[in-house]
């Protein structure tokens, strides 16, 4: 029986390779998994870019499904074989941050996002799962290894986007950026009850799934400023809650500046790869009196928030797999990760399917 695997790996910044590793062994919480199927994420693209302090030959991704190979001694209720998630964020459930309800956060700066950034990640035909008793999710029989793969992170950050903006029944909502997490905070808005979603977004093909996804309203920031054009649809209102999926000092702003006095800024998107601040522009900013809120966060992890996106997923009310544009063997990860990072061909995102 082979020992080794192949693993899609960053040796240095801004480099790529596939090499052979070690298959893993489980430590007593741990577990391993056979790797079915993977998507790659711009979160892999920034890290790739150097956004992240990750060590040379580090695995990337973090969005993979699978069959477990092996358990560690203390992990019970699973069984060899079966079929499972694993979310983006592996809490320990343990420390302080995980008593006292912030999972994603669990252990600090980085918070619950360990792998690639923290250990291994997963785009490898075996992977590790730490804690694995409380991030294994079984994947229900009904559901495919496409869908399950969408709730490792891209609709766990979208929803969560959404549930810190607190959105109520008729809300009008602006979700900035429509890449993967935006479509999802799109999808995840109408769930919630928004009575108007507005997506800006400029790619006709992305415009095109936010509004399959729910979204009423679609600005293009490339045809004049989405502010102005965000305030004219509202009648000079502004928005109840505005979320910030795309990573810019600009698009922060732009929340600012069209979320209504008394609203909620969510911010969802990745800011490490931009070396400029974010401003708080004192004029949207009430001068610190405009009673709006900023919630960041990370996607919550676990078994829990998996099971209750399965069921989303099986009940029929989402379904992501519109966003997958484009299907590679693990063979072709490299073309494929490039066709990630240049953005071309209309790739929203790819799926990798493995031996």
């Amino acid at each position: 029986m082979a020992n080794t695997m192949r693993a899609f790996v960053m040796p240095e910044v801004g480099k790529t390779a596939v090499v052979d590793k070690p298959i893993p062994e489980p430590g007593p919480e741990e577990a391993i998994v056979k790797t079915t199927a993977a998507l790659i994420c711009t979160s892999d693209v920034h890290t790739v870019k150097g956004a992240l302090p990750v060590a040379p030959g580090a695995t990337l991704g973090h969005e993979a499904v699978g069959v477990i190979h092996a358990l560690g001694s203390a992990v019970d209720g699973f069984t060899e074989g079966q079929r499972v998630a694993v979310n983006a964020v592996t809490p320990c459930f343990r420390c302080s941050y995980c008593q006292s309800g912030f999972t994603s956060q669990c252990g600090g700066p980085l918070g619950g996002y360990r792998y690639t950034a923290q250990m291994d990640g997963n785009m490898a035909e075996y992977f590790v799962v730490p804690a694995a008793k409380g991030n294994l999710a079984p994947i229900p029989d009904d559901l495919s290894d496409e869908k399950a793969a969408y709730c490792c992170d891209m609709l766990s950050t979208g929803f969560m986007g959404v549930e810190h903006a607190r959105i109520s029944l008729g809300d009008t909502v602006v979700v900035f950026a429509q890449g993967p997490v935006g479509l999802s905070a799109t999808i995840g808005a109408n769930l919630l009850g928004a009575g108007r979603v507005i997506a800006v977004e400029s790619r006709p093909e992305r415009q095109a799934l936010a509004r399959q996804f729910g979204a009423d309203d679609i600005v293009d920031f490339t045809q004049g400023d989405p502010v102005a054009q965000i305030m004219e649809l509202t009648g000079g209102e502004g928005v109840d809650a505005a979320i910030e999926a795309f990573g810019f000092p600009q698009t922060f702003e732009s929340c600012l500046r069209v979320t209504k006095a008394g609203g909620r800024v969510s911010n969802i998107g990745y800011h490490g790869e931009n070396p400029n601040p974010l401003q708080l522009p004192l004029d949207a900013f009430g001068l610190g009196m405009a009673d709006k809120s900023i919630h960041t966060g990370l996607c919550t992890g676990g078994n829990n928030r998996m099971q209750k996106l399965f069921q989303l997923l099986r009940s029929g009310r989402v379904d992501p797999t519109p966003m997958t544009t484009h299907r590679f063997g693990f063979d072709e990860i490299e073309p494929a990760f490039q066709m990630m990072q240049d953005k071309t061909d209309g790739v929203i995102k790819p799926l990798i399917t493995f031996p």
